[in-house]
């Protein structure tokens, strides 16, 4: 990394059970928000639902497919909206939903409870399928074009996450959320959480001098001018060609 972490700001240190004491203080505060997110999430369980054209087109892998078929036969389909810059090199994707997608690999937990997961592109299916190649993304990859966006958008932007349910042919739409409601797809900020310096934005309440070097606008995201994650893999040797 380039940026310089190097800080001089250390907590206080105390004896062991000073240490427990504060954070079994802490740890009430902790169950108080997980309760607090369970009655969240049984409130979406209950939330009302709307239709969505079943018919509406996507381009895979082998050509046009369906927003049904992205189902793969399962009951609900999790999709995340991946914003794409047209023409652009990989160095000038979206950070964001580099950031965001970079997390989700393994997908066997939400197959073995009936939910599918599919990445929504904004881009040409060429295109941004190299990018998913480039970048090493195993999940499955579909660009919307252009006369899907109004109805899977609806007013809204990419860079959202979508929930599905399907009722054989019909599909519904249950939930959807954007900004800091997509955090679930990037277990990095849960564990950054959990450092003493966190994230370590500007946004954050840190104490004074703890080192804060990105702000929330995209930085965060980027380091040397590309999306974080991009540099692992240039030093793999995969190519960033875009066909562009």
């Amino acid at each position: 990394m380039n940026q310089n972490h190097h800080t001089s700001a250390l907590p206080k240190v105390v004896n062991r059970e000073k240490w427990q004491d504060k954070l079994n203080e802490l740890r009430i505060r902790e169950k108080a928000h997980t309760r607090e997110g369970d009655a969240i999430a049984a409130a979406r369980r209950r939330l009302p639902m709307v239709e969505v054209d079943p018919t509406t087109p996507l381009i895979g892998p082998d050509g046009p497919v369906t927003l049904l078929e992205s189902f793969e036969g399962r009951t609900q389909l999790i999709a995340y909206f991946h914003m794409w810059h047209t023409g652009k090199p990989a160095a000038e994707q979206c950070e964001g939903c580099t950031f965001s997608t970079t997390h989700i690999n393994e997908l066997s937990y939400l197959h073995s409870r009936d939910v599918s997961y599919a990445t929504f592109c904004e881009g040409p299916y060429e295109e941004s399928s190299r990018y998913r190649d480039f970048m090493g993304w195993t999940v499955p990859w579909y660009s919307v074009p252009q006369e899907s966006v109004k109805r899977l958008i609806a007013d809204r932007h990419f860079g959202i996450l979508v929930s599905y349910l399907r009722d054989g042919n019909k599909v519904y739409e249950t939930y959807w959320t954007t900004g800091r409601g997509n955090e679930p797809m990037s277990p990095s900020y849960g564990l950054l959480d959990l450092t003493v310096y966190g994230r370590q934005e500007f946004w954050e309440d840190s104490p004074k001098g703890w080192p804060q070097h990105w702000g929330s606008k995209g930085g965060q995201f980027t380091m040397d001018g590309r999306p974080t994650a991009q540099w692992s893999r240039l030093k793999a040797g995969r190519s960033d060609d875009l066909g562009t």
